[in-house]
């Protein structure tokens, strides 16, 4: 793209407020919508995330289309959702680059954050059982998300103001959408903005949105998987049940690992992997 190509940096920005704000508002309208039809809805309840999910894609994919597509041109390859001969390998190398420093992140809570693992009700196909439904949950969560933070606005932000900086501007929006999850902290809200900056950096690596959803979900999952929060959010997972020791700026404590200085240093791991993985796309 040459300069004269580039959008204003201003005109660029009203594009992406429009979509993550539009999108916000019609995802709250669906949802609510949504709540009465059906009666209500637990809180802390699945259902809950379930229909906020599909109200979220629905919305967000509504406008991909409008604004992406119809307003600025933008083609499924400059979303990075084509060429679709990479998304399988970028999804499944995804899911390594989110899971490994989960799991790491988890083990050496038990190493030097006196965290532990507790028996539990339930027998292994109960736990393999739960397991699936929770990657359910999860899945398009996550890729609600991607498409949310790494699909228009950070297009059209890029073209104007440099990938780098997109993915900065990014990170700190996506920590701020989990700002009213329980139990939040500082930490957790610099965590989720590194997260963020991985996830923005893996959208560049081969597989384009495909690795940055795997990332995202394979996160998510294997906290999940090991009963601890995401992101403050508890999956109840039967058979195991993890008490997250202390103190809490190590571990995450009831936020979850993501609220601990741990997951800080694995994220950065992660991210600094990514960063090579994307190599000549950051140029």
């Amino acid at each position: 793209m040459t300069a004269a190509d580039r959008p204003a940096p201003l005109k660029a920005a009203g594009w992406a407020g429009l979509y993550l704000g539009t999108g916000f508002a019609l995802t709250l309208l669906l949802s609510l919508g949504g709540a009465l039809l059906t009666g209500g809805l637990d809180p802390q309840g699945p259902r809950l995330l379930v229909l906020q999910t599909v109200s979220g894609l629905v919305a967000y994919g509504f406008l991909t289309w409008a604004v992406g597509f119809k307003g600025l041109g933008l083609t499924l390859a400059d979303l990075r959702w084509t060429p679709l001969r990479g998304a399988g390998r970028g999804f499944s190398l995804g899911l390594l680059l989110g899971a490994v420093p989960a799991m790491l992140a988890l083990g050496l809570s038990l190493v030097v954050g006196h965290a532990s693992f507790l028996p539990d009700t339930g027998n292994a196909a109960s736990y393999f059982a739960q397991l699936g439904r929770t990657a359910l949950l999860l899945a398009p969560a996550a890729l609600l998300e991607e498409i949310m933070f790494r699909g228009v606005a950070q297009v059209i932000l890029a073209r104007a103001l440099g990938r780098i900086l997109t993915i900065v501007i990014l990170s700190v929006t996506f920590a701020a959408a989990h700002l009213l999850n329980p139990n939040g902290t500082i930490l957790g809200f610099l965590n989720i903005a590194l997260a963020g900056m991985l996830l923005g950096l893996a959208f560049y690596a081969p597989g384009g949105i495909w690795t940055s959803w795997g990332v995202h979900l394979g996160w998510n999952g294997a906290l999940a998987a090991l009963d601890a929060p995401v992101s403050g959010l508890p999956f109840r997972i039967p058979l195991i049940d993890y008490a997250p020791g202390g103190p809490s700026w190590l571990t995450g404590g009831p936020f979850g690992p993501e609220g601990g200085l741990l997951a800080t240093l694995t994220i950065l791991l992660a991210t600094g992997a990514a960063w090579r993985w994307s190599g000549k796309e950051l140029a």
